[in-house]
């Protein structure tokens, strides 16, 4: 088993209860949604990734224009109703597609129709890093994306900053504000182009303290603050789509994706 430079295991974050809130800053108008879940039928792009525990639940997508890449997205805590199917995911899945990538989401071990068990954030590593190789062998040299949402996105940052197949990072909602347990400065030297997208009144991880923390790692990540905003993006899901159809369509992370 590999070790990634910002989890060992993520004790103490299954204690969190979800409640019903860089160096570029941008600002987006919220709008309002409440369900947490995206009901998306197994059948649409159902795919099986064989794993040491057994195998993994996915969903694959191809966008409906020309691929220029591949993403993966990591969904939030399994304890507190991660899945794949999370809106947050699947808004951020759909920027992609919008973007021209290929998405594939997945369910961490022991998560809905994947086999296994939760094993605080060390597994679900390997669980990634199975998925990343999966896509690898459907689209041979695809330039691959690799984030996730909270807890998703301390599994994606960590394995994706290492893995040379991976060029760029995507990180929401990260969960920052935990006693700052977490140690984030990784991104600094991950040598490939990340953004980050927060709620300002994340609960978890305030826009500000997000701002602090990756303002000294360097100008290759990008920081979209959305305004009025809880860590679930409740209410700005669209905003979160349009983000980071942004990023990847017409922003720094479009010159790294190609026509194949």
């Amino acid at each position: 088993m590999v070790s990634s430079p910002a989890l060992t295991r993520l004790t103490g974050y299954e204690n969190i209860t979800p409640r019903h809130g860089g160096r570029t800053t941008v600002s987006l108008r919220p709008t309002k949604s409440s369900a947490l879940q995206h009901n998306t039928p197994l059948s649409h792009g159902a795919r099986r990734i064989t794993v040491s525990h057994g195998h993994l639940e996915a969903l694959l997508k191809e966008p409906e224009r020309t691929i220029r890449g591949g993403a993966i997205i990591c969904h939030p805590h399994p304890l507190h109703g991660g899945t794949m199917h999370t809106k947050a995911v699947y808004r951020a899945a759909q920027g992609l597609n919008d973007a021209g990538l290929v998405t594939l989401r997945f369910n961490f071990r022991g998560v809905g129709g994947s086999t296994g068990s939760h094993d605080g954030g060390v597994g679900e590593q390997d669980d990634l890093r199975a998925a990343i190789d999966w896509l690898e062998t459907a689209y041979p040299h695809i330039p691959i994306v690799v984030g996730g949402f909270s807890f998703g996105s301390i599994v994606g940052l960590s394995v994706g900053a290492t893995d040379e197949r991976v060029v760029s990072l995507l990180g929401l909602g990260l969960p920052v504000d935990l006693d700052d347990r977490y140690d984030y400065s990784f991104m600094a030297s991950a040598g490939k182009p990340i953004l980050i997208v927060q709620g300002d009144n994340d609960e978890f991880g305030p826009g500000e303290k997000v701002a602090s923390l990756v303002s000294p790692l360097g100008s290759h990540i990008t920081l979209v603050r959305i305004p009025e905003t809880d860590h679930y993006f409740y209410s700005s899901l669209r905003e979160l789509r349009t983000a980071v159809r942004g990023y990847y369509e017409t922003g720094p992370g479009a010159k790294l994706l190609a026509v194949i």
